[in-house]
């Protein structure tokens, strides 16, 4: 995962919490989540119209 071991993982962790605090990490990650599945979403959509303008190209 790009590279980092388990104790660079803490120590990002660590620092997040200190600048965030705990309060505000439930709210990061949901905010997080949706991006990653929108972004997900988004990727699948452009994927599906690129197959179907190929689609059309071939038939």
């Amino acid at each position: 995962m790009f590279g980092l071991g388990m104790s660079e993982l803490v120590v990002i962790l660590v620092i997040v919490l200190i600048i965030f605090g705990a309060g505000k990490l439930p709210e990061i990650g949901g905010g997080l989540g949706k991006a990653i599945r929108n972004f997900k979403e988004a990727t699948s959509e452009e994927k599906k119209e690129k197959d179907k303008i190929e689609e059309k190209k071939n038939a």
